[in-house]
């Protein structure tokens, strides 16, 4: 439960004036990797917490020693519950820690502490296999999200690049993607935070409504995304040893049929018969096709134009 050890470490520190990983990782009965991972957190999450080198250095909390989080800033409550929040959500053990947490804080700094909380949601599955994107203006989102401001963006979409105002219900991060989750005039909507190309907060507040559950809503978009990319299915023979190759690559749309003498069927799907193909194509022979005519149809003809523009006789003739 890192939520709980998280919030028992700063509670820790709050009561020493200086404290070391390894004492740390001794009061939480963890190693001394994990008790420092933990404090590295706090302290890039925007915590004031420090760490100060020497022979009698150590960690500590910015200001001395406390006993209940009231010496805290509303922006560093603000940034621990934006770190603390998506663990919470994956861990409902953590929740009891989360308020007790809040009860601790003062009254003004309550409603805010629970948007933070409120404002991220990490989905570990991946669509595909896509690369790490740009998170530039992650901390500017999540400010709004939290102070319930409007912002214009400037986005690059399939359709080309659009300006718009958005009402921030919350940030999601899939895989190595973030998406951005907002209400519009036409709706509510999912934009990928590395194709926005320009952000502003606007001096607009908006009112959440107070049911508003953004892991609700992202399971929502995401089962739909999910529907939309495995409209089409292959069965898929392979050695048993690249199974998890293809589950890299097809995320949650690769299933494993049968297993037998080293190899596996594995049933693998996507939007179109094309996308599968381009999927396989460079599995070369180490993968076949046994079941989806189209997958196999696309494959040769992704073959042929390969053999068409590469493989021209002469290249290179004359060269010593």
């Amino acid at each position: 439960m890192r939520a709980d050890r998280l919030i028992s470490a700063l509670l820790y520190l709050q009561g020493q004036p200086r404290v070391t990983a390894r004492e740390l990782a001794e009061e939480l009965e963890v190693s001394v990797a994990t008790a420092r991972r933990d404090l590295e957190a706090l302290s890039t999450a925007g915590i004031p917490v420090y760490p100060q080198p020497g022979r009698h250095g150590g960690w500590a909390l910015l200001g001395g020693a406390r006993t209940d989080l009231t010496g805290l800033k509303s922006g560093e409550v603000q940034a621990l519950f934006l770190l603390l929040g998506p663990v919470v959500a994956a861990d409902p053990e953590a929740t009891s820690a989360l308020r007790k947490l809040t009860a601790a804080l003062p009254s003004t700094f309550r409603a805010d502490a629970e948007a933070a909380a409120a404002a991220t949601v990490n989905d570990r599955g991946r669509w595909g296999a896509d690369s790490p994107a740009s998170v530039a203006h992650l901390t500017l989102l999540r400010e709004a999200i939290v102070a319930r401001r409007r912002i214009r963006l400037a986005y690059s979409g399939r359709n080309g690049q659009s300006d718009r105002v958005v009402e921030p219900c919350g940030v999601v991060e899939k895989g190595e993607n973030w998406y951005l989750v907002a209400d519009t005039p036409r709706g509510r909507r999912t934009f990928r935070v590395d194709r926005i190309m320009s952000l502003e907060s606007i001096d607009e507040h908006f009112e959440r409504p107070s049911d508003l559950n953004l892991d609700e809503i992202w399971r929502s978009i995401s089962d739909e995304v999910e529907d939309h990319r495995s409209g089409e299915h292959a069965i898929v023979r392979v050695a048993a040893e690249h199974v998890d190759v293809l589950r890299a690559q097809f995320g949650r749309h690769c299933h494993l049929v049968s297993e037998e003498d080293g190899h596996a069927l594995v049933d693998v799907a996507a939007s179109t018969p094309l996308d599968i193909a381009r999927w396989l194509a460079g599995w070369g022979s180490q993968a076949d096709v046994v079941e989806g005519d189209a997958v196999r149809s696309e494959l040769v003809r992704l073959g042929e134009e390969l053999v068409r523009s590469h493989g021209r006789t002469g290249l290179g003739a004359g060269i010593a």
